[in-house]
This record gives structure tokens, C-alpha cells and sequence, in this order.
């Protein structure tokens, strides 16, 4: 039995780690790659977005006090820009409303100085599984919409019909036109959606609301 291909290196995690005290940076940078994780380090948030944030799967570790933009600042700035990139706050100097502000904003975890190690390794593998979730659902979001890009204005219709509920005959007073005629529409709309089932098809219609 062939062995399944290595991930790409473009597809494996990266996870960018942003602190001002080297040390602590390094010592990150030094447990993920431990284990296998590719890591890379920034000194600050500018000098994060000045490298790029590249497609590449992954998440941010952020200390909360950076200097210029801190890592709070960063994570609305992502988040207004359609980024989204996981983040794992760290701080040496966190409170109880700061930690519920960026948790709220959608943080996955937020550590307090000094991080155990196991507690950084366990907060990464989950911020990798979130965005690895969130990746394999936008790409599924996308293949419903060009499977409905190749459907008829009318074939649409049916398939907007079928979606909310409506019985055949619904949909043919609806549009006025015969039972007949949305039966062999809505028999194309689930060839076209590639829809094995009426579920199915009703769980696209999910996802394209989702990405309207």
C-alpha cells in the first residue's frame, strides 16, 4: 500500500510568534520547533506585517504589550480585515477584562507569563486544528458557489424554493409554471449541486446563505 504524499510546504502549520524580549521569543520559537512546528519570530506587529502574513495554514502567538500596534490592536485589525488567522495571546501583565476583551474578539486562548510549556503546545494545537476547520470550510463554501454559478436563472429559482421548504407545487404557483416543469428543474438543480440527497442539497443552500 503507497504511503500518502507529504504535506507541501505551503500546507504545512506555521505558527509566527510576535514578543519584543528575544528571549522569550526564542524560547517559543525553540519548543514549537521542538516538535515539529515551524515557527517564525517578529519583534513586533509591524514587523509581522511588513514580512506578510502569507496563505499558509497556522496561527499568531501575540504578547499583549508590543510596541507601536499591540497585539489587541493587531487582532481587531485582522479581524476587520478578513483575516482569520487564530491567536494566542500571551502576557506578563494580563487582567481579567483584557483577557475577556480579546477572548470575545475570538482569541483561542490567553496565557500568562511565564507560559508552560504544555499549556503553550496544547493552546497551538488547537488554534491549528481551529483555522485547519475553518479552512476546509470556506474552500467547501466555495465549491457550492461554483456549483451554483453553472445553474439557470430558473433553475435557481427552484433551488431557492426547494431551500425554504416549499412542496413542488408551491414553487410552481410561485413562479407559474407547471409541477412538471420544476420537477425536471429541481432534477437538474441536484445533478448541478452534485446533491445526492434532499439534506444534502438543503445544506448547500446553507452554505451559500452563509457566504452571501
Amino acid at each position: 500500500m503507497a504511503r500518502p504524499a507529504p504535506p507541501r510546504a505551503a500546507e504545512q502549520p506555521l505558527v509566527r510568534v510576535v514578543d519584543d524580549d528575544p528571549a522569550i521569543r526564542e524560547a517559543m520559537l525553540d519548543l514549537l520547533r521542538s516538535v515539529g512546528i515551524d515557527a517564525m519570530g517578529f519583534a513586533s506587529t509591524l514587523a509581522l506585517l511588513e514580512a506578510g502574513l502569507s496563505a499558509r495554514p497556522g496561527c499568531l502567538v501575540l504578547d499583549v504589550r508590543l510596541p507601536g500596534v499591540s497585539g489587541l490592536d493587531l487582532q481587531a485589525q485582522l479581524a476587520a480585515g478578513g483575516d482569520g488567522l487564530p491567536i494566542i495571546f500571551m502576557t506578563g501583565h494580563g487582567d481579567i477584562p483584557m483577557s475577556v476583551r480579546a477572548m470575545k474578539a475570538g482569541a483561542v486562548d490567553f496565557l500568562t507569563k511565564p507560559v508552560r510549556d504544555q499549556d503553550m503546545l496544547d493552546a497551538v494545537a488547537a488554534a491549528i486544528a481551529r483555522d485547519r476547520e475553518h479552512r476546509e470550510a470556506r474552500a467547501a463554501a466555495a465549491r457550492v458557489a461554483a456549483l451554483a454559478a453553472t445553474l439557470t436563472r430558473r433553475e435557481r429559482e427552484v433551488f431557492d424554493g426547494v431551500a425554504r421548504g416549499l412542496m413542488n407545487k408551491q414553487i410552481a404557483g410561485d413562479l407559474g409554471i407547471t409541477e412538471i416543469t420544476v420537477k425536471l428543474h429541481r432534477g437538474n438543480v441536484m445533478r448541478k449541486m452534485e446533491a445526492r440527497t434532499l439534506a444534502d442539497l438543503i445544506r448547500k443552500a446553507g452554505l451559500l446563505a452563509e457566504g452571501a
